[in-house]
């Protein structure tokens, strides 16, 4: 299984995004990982102020940025934190989109946990640009954080559509919540159904031709399960035939999952595939946390 020696937990340090360092704190605590907290002011987010203040701007962004310093400083030395978790603090200047990225790549981070939601007036990190960009050239996984509460996870949701990223799914998982329960997720289309409607075959042979398929998925499930050491108890499969976005958030919510552990294909995949359709939906329409998970490669981060 994933070995997590460092999570990288970045704030906007608005309410919500405490959520994500909630998380990484819980999370370094459970794997003996290191922790760094880092936060990004944008791309000289503060212009209009040098416009307006002139020669005493400089003065206004160093209290600034010290005052920023001592509000990370208190989310590391909060009492109510796990102790022993060694933590390091992070300012970085530029794009939260690219410095993020690049961030988890020079510091060799295994994890990197966002809030899905941020109010920061300056640069809120919410589930639109800035996070379609960390995901998109993130090298490593990245968990967005949404739930208040940090506790560990009880029930797994992971969609399973048998690329290589499965099995990364269900090791990362594993390492992440590894009291939790597991539920391997399929969603199928019967493939040429469409057509064999078309040609007015009987309900009865349509229904029977994916019921032939709906078992191959289960039995893909089953073998998937057993090559990753998974037994009998450890995980639930579900296969189900419609849309993908209906049936992972109509499970999740069933079964209560706390968190969802979705696949990402390559590391250099579009912003529409990565978050126009499946992954953006799902975390628009659920209320779970979001594991996007990606091979652990560093590759060059590109422009945000």
């Amino acid at each position: 299984m994933p070995t997590i020696r460092h999570i990288l937990a970045a704030t906007d340090l608005s309410a919500s995004a405490r959520h994500a360092v909630d998380r990484g704190f819980g999370l370094a605590a459970a794997t003996g990982a290191r922790l760094t907290l880092a936060h990004t002011l944008g791309p000289d987010a503060l212009a209009p102020l040098r416009a307006l203040l002139g020669s005493q701007a400089d003065d206004v962004v160093q209290q600034a940025t010290a005052r920023q310093r001592e509000a990370m400083e208190a989310l590391a030395r909060d009492p109510a934190r796990p102790h022993g978790v060694a933590v390091d603090i992070r300012l970085e200047n530029g794009a939260a989109g690219s410095t993020l990225p690049a961030l988890a790549a020079t510091t060799g981070a295994d994890l990197m946990v966002l809030g899905a939601r941020g109010d920061n007036p300056l640069r809120r990190m919410v589930l639109g640009s800035t996070a379609t960009r960390v995901l998109r050239h993130s090298p490593c996984p990245v968990l967005l954080a949404r739930q208040p509460d940090a506790a560990p996870y009880r029930r797994v949701l992971l969609p399973i559509d048998f690329s290589p990223a499965s099995a990364l799914q269900i090791r990362l998982v594993r390492t992440l919540a590894p009291q939790a329960g597991l539920v391997l997720l399929h969603g199928f289309e019967a493939p040429f159904e469409g057509l064999l409607r078309y040609a007015s075959v009987s309900a009865d042979i349509v229904a029977q031709y994916r019921a032939e398929a709906r078992e191959r998925a289960l039995q893909q499930l089953r073998a998937l399960a057993a090559a990753e050491g998974l037994r009998e108890g450890d995980y639930t499969s579900w296969v189900g035939h419609g849309e993908a976005v209906g049936l992972i958030t109509a499970q999740q919510e069933r079964l209560g999952c706390d968190l969802i552990a979705m696949g990402k294909h390559g590391t250099h995949v579009t912003e529409e595939l990565l978050l126009g359709s499946v992954t953006r939906r799902v975390l628009d329409e659920s209320d779970a946390d979001l594991l996007v998970v990606v091979e652990p490669q560093r590759p060059a981060v590109a422009p945000a």
